[in-house]
């Protein structure tokens, strides 16, 4: 059975069904969760030896925050040094579909992992995926009570500026220059329907939000330059915010700039099968240095949000050990 969407496996022995277009032997012994702290570490230290203030932020994954992958566990301290934040999606609404409450018992176990974070310095940032007013309301509340900035998102596409509120939660013109400070953030990444990066950074730069989560590339391709993004760091009504860059450091995008269209006939070999559920994105071997070098090599995709004058960077797919402890499981 060939890979979805690309030519050839290269599995050993399961056919790559099981392996997802992987050599089997190649995952045999991986540590799928250290090499996940580890990628974030070495990203991390990158950009800091760039911008010692530069934020790094991964999404989801909570389980490696510690040593164990209990919310009651020893702390990965390495890890939780090279962090500022750490973003969750779902925690009282989305978890079970757009609009509907998160369960009480998933709920309790994503807020272990959060309390543990706040508990170390990491700040959490929450998006909860609602649409219907009086649960925005209920999930603005409930993340401010315990100590979580958040965003209500009523796309799960993430491609607009909610109506609703018509101010973010707890707005002011006050200068953010912390994630401590923040009280409220935009998580935008589909800016399509604004049509140009221009028109998209005049939309938001009408808005009051503290901070920022935006693709650093309008289309996939064209990078925000340096003056859009430095635009987007002013409040409408005076105050500047923090503007941080989406990147993803589990899955390649076949939209991004360094795609390249022989991988379809020729693929590296931490390159695996497409991703089902988002067409587009492949899996990776995350942890192979060919992958590392294209994301936080000279001239890689960080190195050009660091100069595009970003504020920092929030990191998805941070939970891609889950495919793979999956798959490589006896």
């Amino acid at each position: 059975m060939a890979v979805v969407g690309l030519s050839a496996t290269r599995c050993g022995g399961c056919g790559g069904d099981r392996c997802g277009g992987f050599d089997c032997d190649t995952l045999a012994g991986v540590d799928f969760r250290a090499e996940m702290r580890l990628w974030v570490q070495e990203i991390s230290a990158r950009a800091r030896a760039a911008n010692g203030a530069f934020l790094v932020v991964p999404q989801n994954g909570q389980e490696l925050l510690s040593l164990d992958g209990e919310a009651g566990g020893p702390p990965a301290a390495a890890y939780g040094a090279a962090i500022d934040g750490v973003g969750r999606e779902d925690l009282f609404y989305g978890y079970a579909g757009d609009d509907v409450a998160t369960g009480a018992a998933e709920t309790a176990y994503l807020q272990g992992f959060l309390d543990l974070a706040e508990a170390n310095g990491v700040e959490a940032l929450v998006t909860d995926y609602c649409s219907t007013p009086s649960k925005m309301d209920d999930s603005y509340v409930r993340n401010d009570a315990r100590g979580y900035i958040s965003f209500a998102a009523d796309h799960r596409e993430l491609d607009d500026l909610p109506s609703y509120p018509a101010e973010p939660f707890h707005a002011t013109n006050d200068t953010i220059t912390t994630l401590a400070q923040a009280q409220n953030f935009l998580y935008l990444l589909n800016a399509s329907a604004f049509g140009s990066a221009d028109a998209m950074v005049t939309a938001l730069a009408s808005t009051r939000y503290d901070l920022l989560i935006v693709d650093a590339y309008h289309d996939g391709t064209a990078p925000l330059s340096a003056a859009q993004v430095q635009a987007l760091k002013l409040k409408a009504g005076g105050g500047g915010r923090l503007v941080i860059a989406y990147m993803s450091i589990g899955e390649a995008e076949d939209y991004r700039y360094y795609w390249q269209s022989a991988w379809r006939d020729d693929r590296p070999d931490w390159l695996g099968a497409e991703n089902p559920d988002w067409p587009g994105n492949y899996k990776v071997e995350y942890w192979a240095p060919g992958w590392k070098a294209l994301i936080a090599g000279d001239g890689g995709y960080l190195d050009r949000i660091l100069a595009a004058g970003f504020d920092g960077i929030y990191l998805d797919l941070i939970d891609a050990f889950e495919h793979f402890e999956e798959i490589s499981a006896p």
